[in-house]
């Protein structure tokens, strides 16, 4: 038996930076995406979706989209994963 606490979800958000930034459509509505939640999973995957704000202004609605596929968006996640557990391992307590 082991007296580590459950800990239910581990979770970071990433800037996206400019040059990697893309523009995808929603109920009609174009959006720019600006950031990325990333996820780890259970099995140590890291899932990730992408968020942003409309194009044509206001709040729009919190919605996600599917993170592109490309080696540099990839890359921009996994270091930040990496940088995450870096960050978490050098805590100072409360």
């Amino acid at each position: 038996m082991s007296d580590a606490p459950d800990v239910a979800a581990l979770a970071l958000n990433v800037a996206i930076p400019d040059d990697l930034q893309w523009n995808d459509e929603r109920r009609g509505q174009e959006y720019r995406l600006t950031s990325i939640t990333v996820r780890l999973q259970p099995d140590g995957h890291l899932a990730a979706k992408a968020y942003g704000r409309p194009i044509a202004g206001g709040r729009g609605g919190y919605t996600a989209f599917t993170v592109p596929q490309t080696a540099a968006v990839i890359a921009l996640i996994e270091a930040a994963a990496t940088q995450a557990a870096t960050l978490w391992a050098q805590h100072r307590g409360l």
